[in-house]
């Protein structure tokens, strides 16, 4: 099993470019997440700890790039 520990609730939002100033803020593009030092972002359970570290590992790059 695999749980997330961080949950995207902050939205961002955005104008398209040559719009005006005033009238909102603008539509959602995305959502993000404040993350703290050391703060745990996903717990495994049932895995080996070599099969955890793997799926560590392609986890960081996915998040990184």
């Amino acid at each position: 099993k695999i749980w997330v520990r961080v949950l995207a609730d902050i939205p961002i939002t955005g104008k398209p470019t040559e719009v005006r100033m005033g009238r909102g803020k603008g539509n959602p593009t995305g959502w993000i997440a404040r993350v703290s030092t050391g703060q745990i972002l996903f717990e495994m359970d049932g895995v080996s700890l070599s099969n955890a570290r793997q799926a560590a590992t392609l986890a960081a790059h996915k998040l990184c790039s």
